[in-house]
Parts: C-alpha cells; sequence; structure tokens
C-alpha cells in the first residue's frame, strides 16, 4: 500500500484535528485507522530504506576488500621485483 506524500498531506488535512466541533468533526475510530495507515507506510519505508542501506553497505565492503587484495598482491609484486634485482 504505497501512497505519495501528496495524498499522505490530504488524509491528515482531511482529519481536521484542530476542530473541536462541527460537520467536519472526525470520528475517533478514523483518526485511529489514518494513524495506523499512516505508521504502517512509514514502518514500510524504513524498511525498505534499511535494506537498501544494509545492501549498499556490503558492496561496499566487497569492492574495498577486493581493492585491499589488489593493493597487497601489487605491493607483493613490487617486492619481489626488488629482490630479482
Amino acid at each position: 500500500m504505497s501512497r505519495d506524500p501528496a495524498s499522505l498531506s490530504a488524509q491528515v488535512n482531511k482529519l481536521n484535528i484542530n476542530e473541536q466541533s462541527g460537520p467536519g468533526e472526525t470520528a475517533p475510530s478514523e483518526l485511529v485507522a489514518t494513524v495506523d495507515d499512516l505508521l504502517n507506510q512509514l514502518s514500510s519505508k524504513f524498511s525498505n530504506m534499511s535494506s537498501e542501506l544494509i545492501s549498499k553497505m556490503d558492496e561496499m565492503s566487497r569492492r574495498l576488500d577486493s581493492l585491499e587484495a589488489t593493493i597487497t598482491q601489487a605491493g607483493n609484486s613490487q617486492k619481489e621485483g626488488e629482490n630479482d634485482k
């Protein structure tokens, strides 16, 4: 259930939380349902961002390991070349 930020703003505006009474008064059950919906959406977005961040960190770790191996290999090759002289 993904909604854009504009629809979330529309939901919040629809609640008219600051009105004390009148025809536009929001039922408490509607308020609870809307807050639950917003919390579920935020939780989903947070989970997605967490997964993406962990994935990018894993990729960065692999690339750093590869770079370290390449540097070590180049250093070893240079030492062998110096020893041959």
